[in-house]
């Protein structure tokens, strides 16, 4: 499988989930350290863009690919056993709850979540100090120019 994550050209390599960890997101609590990737390339842009505007918009990023081998262990969030409000924004408590359980039970290295961007899509949340985390590869980083129109 892959997966992709767009990132600030700097940060590229850094693939070990201390930038999650600087502050709150909806599926870590600052201090857990946790990788946030995408299903597709759209998808990252869009989990990324819903946080920009045309004023903020940056030029420094890159698209990541990485190959997850089939043998990788992958928990499944199911959306309906969520609450009602698990998307709203700013995040709440549960979401966090849920993915800093995934980091301290270690039972699995990724975390398949629905997107609270696009509907009916996935985020994978790796763990990096999950055994098969090694097995993870950065496979290819191109650079990202944002399309201005995105945000007219």
């Amino acid at each position: 499988m892959k997966l992709f994550r767009l990132s600030k050209r700097k940060y590229a390599t850094a693939f070990n989930g201390k930038g999650a960890a600087k502050s709150n997101n909806r599926w870590n609590s600052k201090r857990t350290e946790i990788i946030y990737t995408a299903e597709s390339r759209a998808l990252a842009m869009a989990e990324v863009a819903v946080h920009l505007t045309i004023a903020t918009l940056p030029k420094d990023y890159v698209m990541i690919t990485i190959l997850v081998p089939d043998i990788v262990s992958i928990q499944k969030i199911d959306a309906k056993k969520l609450s009602e409000n698990w998307n709203s924004n700013p995040s709440n408590s549960n979401t966090k709850k849920i993915g800093d359980n995934f980091i301290d039970a270690m039972e699995a290295c990724i975390l398949k979540v629905p997107s609270a961007v696009v509907q009916g899509d996935f985020n994978y949340l790796i763990n990096p100090y999950h055994k098969e985390f090694k097995k993870i590869k950065i496979i290819e980083i191109t650079d990202f120019p944002f399309d201005n129109r995105i945000f007219q």
